[in-house]
């Protein structure tokens, strides 16, 4: 049984890494203003490569057991989605900003429920399926849709959140077989690879001054991975993921205070819905129901 104690420090490391990875973005966004999204990811992958390596090196079995897999093919693809799901958020921040981006990303629980019927054969009763009805209502009402101010790009976050849910399935999946700590390995060695390889076609030489910026970026990165692994250590998912949301309180500050971004009462409205549909639909998966 997992004491109180260590449930309020999960909570707590989880509420950090939301506001670690809401620094982040918004950084993201800055950078991105300048240098091309795919040498700004793949700047942060390098940082996160040494510290899935280190890492695995201190760990129980070194690398090797940290690089075993029974999923090599699944485990691959999962790496290459969230590359993928990065480059097309960064995009997103710049072209239709933090805020809009963020709480159209919000839906990707109540996708990954869904998506979470063909995949892992999971049973979802008409509560589960009532939130996620509501949850895409509130979409909906963030996007606007047939109104002379709705732009395309409003697709990217969607985008981005289908491929973040199915993301999160595929974790789940391997979950069977391979620990957190081997997804994350494979997780950060796929990405690095990968974006090591696009990113080097569209190297940009950053000037001196935004170096200490792409140092905190890369730090704060792997930061906010560390915290949110520690959280799951104290805490069991299904009660520190609904503080999640909290990325979208703190990404909106970001956004208004920094960027001069603007919370309109749509989207004030929508993104209240999605967080509750996304949260009630955490907590009925524990019932499967």
């Amino acid at each position: 049984m997992i004491e109180n104690k260590n449930i309020k420090l999960g909570v707590i490391m989880m509420i950090l890494a939301t506001l670690i990875f809401a620094l982040q973005d918004g950084l993201s966004r800055y950078l991105a203003g300048t240098y091309n999204v795919y040498m700004i990811v793949m700047i942060r992958y390098w940082f996160l490569f040494v510290f899935v390596v280190l890492l695995a090196l201190y760990s129980d079995g070194g690398l090797a057991q940290r690089g075993y897999t029974k999923f090599p093919i699944i485990q691959v693809i999962r790496g290459l989605l969230l590359a993928f799901e990065i480059v097309i958020s960064v995009k997103a921040f710049v072209l239709i900003g933090l805020i809009n981006t963020s709480t159209i990303f919000s839906s990707y629980p109540l996708i990954a429920t869904l998506l979470a019927i063909p995949i892992l054969k999971e049973i979802i009763g008409w509560r589960r399926f009532a939130a996620i009805f509501c949850g895409f209502l509130g979409v909906l009402l963030i996007l606007q849709p047939g109104i002379s101010v709705f732009s395309t790009y409003m697709l990217l976050p969607i985008c981005s959140a289908i491929t973040f849910a199915i993301y999160g399935i595929l974790t789940r999946y391997v979950s069977k077989e391979d620990d957190p700590e081997t997804s994350f390995f494979w997780t950060g060695i796929t990405g690095a690879i990968t974006m090591t390889v696009i990113g080097l076609l569209y190297w940009q030489t950053p000037s001196l001054s935004d170096w200490p910026w792409l140092i905190l970026l890369c730090i704060f990165s792997t930061l906010g991975h560390f915290l949110l692994i520690k959280s799951y250590d104290f805490a069991a998912v299904s009660i520190v993921q609904p503080f999640a949301y909290f990325h979208l309180i703190f990404i909106s500050l970001v956004g208004i205070l920094i960027f001069d971004e603007r919370f309109s009462l749509n989207i004030l409205v929508g993104s209240l819905i999605v967080i509750c549909a996304g949260i009630f639909t955490l907590k009925r998966q524990n019932f499967k129901q």
